[in-house]
């Protein structure tokens, strides 16, 4: 229900006519008590468990707080250098209330009632980081989109935090769009949300509509005092990862994760980046079939306000609809490993399903970029691994800057078989990204693997994304699933560094691998956007749809490099067809000559018969038949 706010008065209404000096965007707007600001009064009784708690950490100066605007550590460091005594109480704060909770546990265990107690300290931890603000929060939310990793009453609690935050005063609500903006609250909308519609970590979110075009909108607005909180304490996670990193002998640069990490959630409190980021996704991944990405209005957003198109539906993550995870993971193909610019921040509060079916994504504060040589190194590893060539995996690896150049190549390989053989055996379908990275652990860490800090954020979208999923499907596979677009890409991409993967995939010694050509024309098959194509589909009419792909992408210039390979595969194979054909006729000749028959002739070498079997294979993947005898066997 939206409360309807009084029109300006005429007075002002001539004012505005009148050519007067435009506000400055920092200046107080007049006051004026609207029926939005008495409501908000009559509501504000009780503070926010944040505020309550941590509100010692919001009291910095204005010159303090203006120097937090974009992250640098080092301007951290010195800020509250000069403030021992808030350090101090913030790390007593810290271990007093996670030592309370871890304690409680342990008296549970020992008192054998830790199962009846399970729901009550998944609430309890959920308020502790409700208490201990925006920086924890995010934590949880990561942990939370993971079903598969922590008990389902962790998952129920620790989900509450992604969009129902307590959130805070109304009134401070009301100042900050009114500073922000530089004009009173009823002169901006005609009508607003009484009480905020969804509070989150930084802030909190309210419905309104645009006085001037009629626009139903969201209005977000900052939470105070997050980037006081969060500045301290991405100091203390960052002194205790290069603690723990010395302690360890660890060869991650831990305090480099953090700093990626913080240097993200600094960009997603700024709201016009969060803006302009909505509009380059949208001009990216708007016009993926059933993708909605809202409408940002930049005319009406700072740094602390954002408004944007309205947008009703249900979390992904309450709705069966498997048609729409595909459609979020093709999505995340287009992000990771075409455009490079994806969304790292897709907990199940920030994807909507809408009424009319289509998927939203909402909230850009938290996005990552891909550089081309990593996305062409994610997808060669991703074909290596699927076709278990596991030398070429490791050098992968050092690509991807996930091991030295100088570790020992033919040790790693042997390693990373023994850790991935079983994984694969599975088929690609079955591969789950999350146990690929857990059996990984222990050869990272005797192999001294390092974690690129660009490659926190793209491993945290890739498990996000898969807990989403399991949610609807707990058979889901995010890496099975993007699979079938990566097999389309490096058959398409006119990347020399992908052909040249896929010339090494399809030639091994020098011998042409048509199993490996099948299994990628196979694979790139599976993969679909369209509703109809989502299920499971008629054999036959799979075949004919595959032998027409192969057919109309071989004829047209992205297909041109694989029409050289296979023209050239049929030209090895009929002239080997013509050895066995001549070879054949010599037979038949001289059955009845005498002497001669005795003696067997044959022009073909080894590998005129390999090309010969080749060819038979081709010929039966044109036909559908090859296709066929897969599914059967």
């Amino acid at each position: 229900m939206l409360l309807r706010l009084p029109s300006p008065s005429l007075s002002s209404l001539l004012s505005t006519l009148t050519p007067t000096p435009k506000p400055s965007r920092f200046s107080p707007a007049r006051p004026r008590r609207s029926l939005f600001r008495c409501a908000a009064l009559k509501n504000d009784v009780d503070i926010d468990s944040f505020t309550a708690k941590s509100g010692y950490l919001f009291e910095l100066s204005a010159s303090e707080a203006n120097s937090l605007a974009d992250y640098d550590i080092s301007i951290i460091g010195a800020i509250y250098r000069r403030k021992p005594l808030v350090v101090f109480r913030r790390l007593l704060q810290i271990a007093l209330t996670f030592g309370y909770w871890f304690a409680l546990r342990f008296i549970d265990a020992q008192m054998e009632r830790s199962d009846q107690m399970f729901e009550v300290r998944a609430a309890e931890l959920r308020q502790i980081l409700v208490e201990l603000g925006p920086a924890y929060i995010k934590i949880a939310q990561a942990i939370s989109s993971r079903p598969d990793l922590i008990p389902p009453s962790y998952v129920d609690e620790l989900s509450l935090l992604q969009d129902r935050i307590s959130p805070f005063s109304n009134e401070d609500a009301i100042k900050t769009i009114e500073n922000e903006l530089a004009l009173p609250i009823d002169e901006l909308f005609s009508e607003i949300s009484p009480e905020p519609v969804a509070a989150a970590s930084l802030g909190q979110v309210y419905q309104a509509r645009l006085r001037r075009r009629g626009q139903l909108v969201a209005v977000k607005v900052q939470r105070p005092g997050v980037q006081a909180a969060i500045s301290l304490d991405i100091l203390i996670l960052r002194s205790l990862a290069g603690l723990l990193r010395r302690i360890r002998k660890l060869n991650t640069d831990l305090q480099a994760v953090v700093d990626e990490w913080a240097s993200s959630l600094f960009r997603e409190m700024d709201y016009r980046k969060e803006a302009n980021n909505g509009i380059k996704f949208r001009q990216l991944y708007g016009g993926i079939p059933d993708v909605l990405v809202p409408e940002m209005y930049l005319e009406h957003t700072t740094r602390r306000v954002l408004v944007m198109e309205w947008v009703e539906g249900q979390k992904l993550s309450e709705v069966n609809d498997l048609y729409l995870v595909e459609v979020g993971t093709y999505c995340s193909f287009n992000q990771l490993l075409e455009c490079g610019f994806y969304h790292a921040d897709p907990h199940p509060g920030n994807l909507l399903r809408t009424y009319d079916g289509k998927l939203a994504y909402l909230d850009f504060g938290m996005m990552g970029e891909f550089k081309e040589e990593l996305r062409n190194g994610f997808i060669e590893a991703s074909l290596h691994l699927v076709n278990r060539d596991f030398g070429a995996l490791a050098k992968d690896f050092v690509t991807l800057g996930l091991i030295p150049p100088t570790a020992d190549k033919e040790a790693v390989t042997k390693a990373l078989t023994g850790v991935f053989q079983n994984a694969v055996a599975k088929g690609v379908s079955n591969i789950s990204f999350g146990d690929l990275l857990g059996d990984l652990g222990t050869t990272m860490y005797k192999f001294k693997f390092r974690i690129p800090s660009y490659f926190s954020l793209v491993i945290r979208s890739l498990a996000v994304l898969e807990g989403v999923a399991i949610g609807s499907n707990p058979d889901y596979k995010v890496l099975g699933s993007t699979y079938p677009w990566i097999a389309r890409k490096i058959l398409t991409d006119n990347s020399p560094q992908l052909k040249s993967s896929l010339q090494a995939l399809l030639y091994e010694e020098g011998v042409f691998r048509i199993d490996r050509l099948e299994s990628l024309f196979a694979e790139s098959l599976r993969a679909k956007t369209e509703k109809a194509m989502v299920g499971k589909q008629d054999d036959d009419a799979n075949s004919r749809v595959l032998i027409k792909q192969i057919l109309s992408f071989t004829l047209t210039e992205k297909g041109a490099f694989v029409k050289d390979i296979l023209l050239q595969e049929f030209a090895k194979g009929l002239d080997a067809l013509g050895l066995a054909t001549l070879d054949s006729l010599t037979i038949v000749a001289t059955t009845n000559v005498p002497l001669i028959a005795t003696f067997s002739f044959s022009t073909m070498t080894n590998e005129d018969k390999i090309n010969l079997r080749t060819l038979r294979r081709l010929l039966l993947l044109l036909s559908g038949s090859q296709r066929n005898e897969n599914s059967k066997a």
